[in-house]
């Protein structure tokens, strides 16, 4: 899928675009083969977000601070353009304004500069990491990254567990306001998506969505569009919405206790659940369990092949990792049929994901006992293909990125790690 509002490279953003199908953009697969392993060169950092791609060659790294939060001091955020191989840093920003913390995000946007949103600020920045402007948020709490549409409108939300979510959009070349902000109808903890100039909010227990009007330049709630995902339920929040073809994707029971890992951080006792809604009618939307054990959590989205038809699923503090083929609608309705693909149990996976299309590869995270692997899945039948350890002891829950290079990389908190498939030593 091409988003125009991005600059046109493998990995421009989180997640590689706002639709969230953490696929590969360009290029070929690790293409693991007997006699080939994973290998992984790793380096310490502070708390490591992402990693996005430029040019070719050019690989740009998002770190913030953290301690001084503890203490009611605002944190700040940092971009690196690093060497693609040795992970040193080749260019580096001044401390960027942040404020609260919550880790931000930060996409190459078509114009060919980097924008950054971390805390109640937003940053635009030049390739060589020199800091052009700064925009101050309207509201001082954390804003959680955001969406560039189609049109190369920014558009970002505060983090809001209690009080309605408000939408900032942001014109790339002035850093102005483009419109009036837009009050949300609830709470809303995850990121958003966005497929055209189409963004789409998933609330604390309802997900809704705005189109930009180019008459009347601002952006414009649906009125025929909600899903009410946590009617006559007792799972709580969603988190981040993949977008594919006529479906949306995401999980709940998204509140956790997440400190060094996400295992055994679910505070609510129902199990998580797959949601799947329509795009076309709001109203359809189908449930799947994905462990159906108490106390099931996550903080990220699934991951959907959208060539193969195959969504991925976990249950991150059950450890649990499953996939399920997907239907073609079986009704007028868009209803589909879930089939199991194939299942892991005591899989410690929590992180976004990594796909490349071309091969079938995926890259997931394992952890346990304070050791984080980094494995990679063939998605048809979820054998192992090799698995490294990055020496993390934090599990990763953020945003890992592909590689120039068959390889890929992987953010864990403390660390980023350069992974890649080489020979086999005797």
């Amino acid at each position: 899928m091409i988003h125009t509002g991005y600059f046109d490279s493998p990995w421009p953003s989180e997640d590689a675009g706002p639709s969230r199908l953490q696929a590969t953009r360009q290029g070929a697969g690790l293409n693991i083969q007997s006699g080939t392993a994973l290998n992984c060169t790793s380096k310490r950092t502070h708390l490591s977000t992402m990693a996005v791609l430029g040019a070719p060659g050019e690989v740009f790294l998002l770190t913030h601070s953290v301690l001084r939060s503890h203490i009611g001091l605002p944190t700040s955020a940092s971009v690196s353009r690093i060497d693609p191989e040795s992970l040193n840093s080749l260019n580096r920003s001044p401390p960027l304004l942040g404020g609260p913390m919550w880790p931000g995000g930060m996409a190459v946007h078509a114009n060919g500069n980097l924008y950054v949103v971390y805390g109640r600020y937003a940053h635009k920045l030049d390739r060589q990491c020199n800091l052009l402007s700064t925009y101050l948020l309207p509201l001082n709490e954390p804003y959680n990254s955001f969406v560039v549409l189609d049109n190369g409108l920014i558009v970002t939300k505060n983090l809001s567990a209690t009080t309605p979510a408000q939408l900032t959009t942001l014109k790339p070349d002035t850093f102005k306001s483009a419109c009036n902000d837009v009050i949300c109808p609830e709470a809303s903890i995850a990121r958003l998506s966005a497929n055209g100039n189409t963004v789409y909010v998933v609330g604390v227990t309802k997900v809704w969505r705005y189109h930009w009007n180019e008459s009347s330049q601002r952006l414009i709630r649906d009125p025929d569009w909600q899903c009410h995902y946590l009617k006559d339920a007792t799972q709580s929040y969603g988190w981040d919405m993949v977008i594919e073809g006529d479906n949306g994707w995401f999980m709940d029971n998204g509140k956790h206790n997440y400190l060094m890992s996400m295992l055994g951080a679910g505070i609510n006792a129902a199990a998580n659940r797959l949601i799947r809604v329509s795009l076309n009618q709001s109203e359809t939307f189908q449930t799947w369990p994905v462990s159906g054990l108490p106390n099931g959590s996550i903080t990220n989205p699934p991951l959907v092949d959208v060539t193969r038809r195959i969504v991925v699923g976990f249950d991150s503090a059950n450890r649990h990792l499953r996939a399920w083929r997907i239907s073609e609608p079986l009704d007028v309705k868009g209803h589909v049929q879930l089939t199991p693909l194939w299942h892991h149990s005591q899989f410690g996976a929590a992180s976004h994901m990594v796909l490349f299309p071309s091969t079938g590869e995926l890259c997931v995270n394992d952890y346990k006992r304070f050791k984080e692997h980094v494995v990679v899945l063939n998605i048809e039948n979820g054998q192992e293909k090799s698995r490294v350890n990055t020496g993390g002891l934090m599990q990763g829950v953020v945003f890992p990125c592909a590689g120039w290079h068959q390889d890929f990389y992987w953010c864990a908190m403390d660390r980023i790690s350069r992974i890649f498939p080489s020979a086999v030593t005797s």
